[in-house]
């Protein structure tokens, strides 16, 4: 596509992008018990156990569902990733481009395989046994018809630290591009401090209660104290999930709670749920939603998620969204805090 026919991006994702394969575990193959407080999946050892089926989905990882989330609501998605020049990372691009993502800043590395997780799904859990490879980050060159109007940022590999700075710089010369920022484990366990310059450059940052207290520490039982922290780094928008006791959101000048969307059926797989929660929160803020509304839609696609394997399948067009919402509960909106 020329420059001349290339519209603006609404907004471009960074993170990893990976295959996985989820291993359906037969339930009286594999057991969960408790052990220094922690729950653990348990298999006999030593031996060969069957399993259901597998079924491989090409294309994932928080980044990479935030923009397949974004293009079925509507707005025009892009990627920066990286994948190897192996049939895995051929198969990630043509699942992103199937998805309508913007693959032109997806960079094939020479000599690199492309990221590969292996998925355990016992019942409707999931264990992933992950491995982030050593690619070299590079923030790619932007031409002014590159620049997007928001960047989301989220889980990317510990070996990749120092392309945080390059992101920072850049946003620092773009300062009209706004940022939403949902940390991965790595970008968690850098602390704060390391990450100061993304934290307060963001527009919006979504943690879940228990990361919220390992990045900002503070009294996990005290909403309040936790968002107080998260915009004493600076952060606009602060969201917190909450798992069945839904999610809290703070602007600066108000405070919600937002309870879960009804199930219509016993969850399928929990993978993903995270990623649509915040990615539909954020899609709905970049199309002219207040904070309110955009709590609206946000558990809604969160609902969908779960009742399909893996984290892409059931994402929702926004208008699949506002048909959900003109079902709802009556209960179901807002409540200041």
């Amino acid at each position: 596509m020329s420059d001349k026919h290339r519209q603006q991006l609404d907004v471009l994702s960074i993170g990893d992008v990976v295959t996985d394969a989820f291993i359906k575990l037969i339930d009286d193959q594999a057991w969960v018990e408790e052990r220094d407080g922690k729950q653990i999946l348990s298999m006999e050892f030593g031996t060969k156990l069957p399993f259901d089926h597998v079924q491989v989905i090409e294309g994932v990882g928080n980044a990479s569902n935030a923009s397949i989330a974004f293009s079925r609501m509507g707005l025009s998605s892009g990627l920066i990733s990286n994948v190897g020049d192996d049939l895995w990372g051929g198969d990630i691009v043509r699942a992103l481009k199937k998805n309508r993502v913007d693959t032109r800043f997806v960079h094939e590395n020479s000599g690199k395989v492309s990221n590969y997780h292996y998925v355990l799904w016992y019942k409707e859990e999931r264990t992933i046994l992950i491995k982030h490879e050593e690619y070299a980050y590079h923030w790619p060159r932007f031409r002014k018809i590159d620049i997007p109007k928001w960047m989301y940022f989220s889980s990317i590999s510990k070996h990749a630290i120092d392309y945080h700075d390059d992101v920072a710089d850049w946003l620092d010369e773009n300062p009209e591009v706004k940022l939403a920022f949902q940390p991965g484990t790595f970008q968690m366990e850098a602390g704060v401090e390391r990450l100061k310059r993304i934290y307060q450059r963001s527009e919006v940052v979504v943690l879940n209660r228990e990361e919220a207290v390992l990045v900002f520490g503070g009294d996990h039982d005290n909403i309040h104290d936790l968002l107080d922290r998260m915009h004493g780094i600076g952060i606009k928008i602060a969201l917190i999930t909450d798992g069945p006791n839904g999610a809290f959101v703070s602007d600066g000048t108000g405070r919600w709670s937002m309870p879960l969307y009804p199930d219509p059926a016993p969850p399928v797989d929990r993978t993903g749920a995270g990623d649509a929660f915040a990615s539909t929160f954020i899609a709905a803020l970049m199309k002219g939603a207040d904070v309110q509304s955009a709590l609206l839609w946000a558990p809604i696609n969160s609902m969908n998620v779960v009742q399909h394997v893996g984290a892409i399948e059931g994402l929702l067009t926004d208008s699949k969204l506002d048909y959900y919402l003109r079902n709802a509960p009556k209960d179901y909106h807002p409540k200041e805090m």
